[in-house]
């Protein structure tokens, strides 16, 4: 950083809790290392209600960041992303202050366990692209790097590149293509081919008003199923907050909300169909702040699968094809509650084609959950499950009292080491090809041999 002139370092903090957060730490680590240069620390998740409300309190914000040579995101990765108020900070920078963040060199500063914390991290890039800032990367630390002498050297490198590189205006590339305009409107056909539930409960979960290509997608999938369907629109449930970052629930799954909103029983309730549709508009490179909202709350459960067994789809009105990173945040939620991935439908296409693809979605959703079929995880299931494990296992096992009863309860801490006859197999094969003679016998064409033919005497006997 180091140049010799003084630099004012904006950081907006995106955790709910305000200066009484963990990435709030990293950045007062860096303010005592470039003590030279101003930081003005702008709490806006955790204040984001009044500066949507107070017109002079988000003048001052944005008069600050209009001042800035340089912007830290700074944030708490909440389930995959940022949290539902910041969420809605960096709506309303879209909505009324667009221009106030173009040019402006910036970078990420994220603290988390790093599950997912990379779909986090390509969502603040894109938005920074978006807003016309000079995007000069992320990073992405475990909880407790600052303990450690040389996590602390690695952060401390990190900010000098940064803070040079905001100095010396380094010319960036842009990552993420620019968003598409939306230029087609949904009108489905009036005639509609029902398919039966054969007792299939259907719930619909939206956060779009009437007259939207997503209401009619909505209206349009409900059409076509002739069984119990019912609609569920996030405005209409009482929902006082976002996740606070409590961790209250982390003892017996209890929110500090309930029984002050509606929120918990309205997701309790979800949990009696067998087929659940979320529908929404993408905005900002995600869904909405609502959506946003309805994920950090369902973090009750902390991580305990809501819907393991049932069947998800998705109705998206919007660019999806240019979101990549939301379709993987897509998929990964619905796998990360051992549910089926029925399928996902947007609007990016016309409007025969779309009475068509909701047409086969319905009856893929009832097909699947008839047969109950559940397709097997892939890594963002499989690789989450472990992280999970090991830290429930060792670090987070407090305060996630209840993960731990739940993994011990289902033998979810299934570490390698325990299979005693694997680890003495492999150690036994590990020893003998060091001896030259057995080395180019097993690592020969025999061993491709080797490898298939436990499956094909399966096969046989099958």
């Amino acid at each position: 950083m180091e140049g010799d002139a003084r630099m004012r370092i904006v950081v907006l903090n995106g955790s709910p809790k305000g200066p009484t957060s963990v990435t709030m730490q990293y950045v007062a680590f860096w303010q005592k290392l470039f003590s030279q240069h101003d930081f003005d620390i702008i709490h806006v998740a955790q204040t984001v209600n009044h500066l949507e409300r107070d017109t002079v309190a988000w003048e001052k914000t944005v008069a600050s960041i209009r001042a800035a040579d340089l912007i830290v995101w700074a944030f708490p990765v909440y389930v995959l992303l940022v949290s539902a108020q910041y969420k809605r900070f960096i709506e309303l920078v879209f909505e009324r202050a667009g221009d106030a963040l173009a040019g402006k060199p910036a970078v990420a500063v994220t603290t988390s366990i790093r599950f997912f914390d990379h779909t986090a991290h390509n969502y603040i890039q894109s938005v920074s692209e978006d807003l016309g800032m000079h995007f000069h990367g992320g990073y992405s630390a475990a909880m407790d790097d600052l303990f450690k002498p040389e996590e602390r050297s690695r952060f401390e490198q990190f900010g000098r590149y940064v803070l040079n590189a905001a100095t010396g205006k380094v010319p960036v590339s842009r990552v993420s293509q620019p968003m598409p305009k939306a230029n087609n409107e949904y009108r489905p056909d009036e005639s509609v081919p029902q398919v039966e539930c054969g007792g299939k409960r259907v719930a619909i979960v939206t956060d779009q008003a009437q007259d939207s290509n997503l209401a009619r997608m909505v209206s349009r999938f409900s059409d076509c199923l002739a069984g119990q369907v019912e609609v569920f629109h996030l405005g209409d449930i009482d929902i006082k907050g976002g996740c606070l970052g409590c961790i209250r629930c982390g003892y017996n799954n209890q929110c500090v909300y309930e029984g002050r909103d509606e929120f918990v029983d309205f997701h309790k309730k979800l949990k009696n169909f067998d087929i659940l549709v979320f529908a929404g508009a993408i905005r900002d490179r995600y869904l909405s702040s609502t959506w946003k909202t309805f994920y950090d709350r369902s973090f009750y459960n902390n991580h305990v699968p809501s819907f393991s067994g049932k069947q998800v789809a998705f109705l998206i009105s919007g660019p999806l094809g240019s979101v990549p990173n939301l379709r993987q945040i897509l998929e990964a939620h619905a796998e990360l509650q051992q549910a089926n991935l029925a399928g996902i439908v947007t609007d990016e296409a016309d409007s025969v084609e779309i009475d068509c693809k909701i047409q086969r979605l319905a009856a893929v959703c009832i097909r699947f959950s008839q047969d109950g079929f559940v397709r097997p995880p892939s890594f963002l299931s499989t690789g989450g499950r472990k992280i999970f494990r090991d830290e429930i296992w060792g670090k987070i096992g407090f305060p996630f009292v209840a993960d731990y009863r739940y993994y011990q309860a289902h033998g979810l801490f299934d570490f390698p080491h325990n299979n005693y006859q694997t680890r003495i197999r492999s150690w036994l094969m590990r020893l003998a090809v060091t001896i030259p003679v057995v080395r180019r016998a097993v690592y020969s064409e025999k061993i491709r041999e080797a490898m298939i033919a436990p499956y094909q005497n399966l096969l046989k006997k099958l």
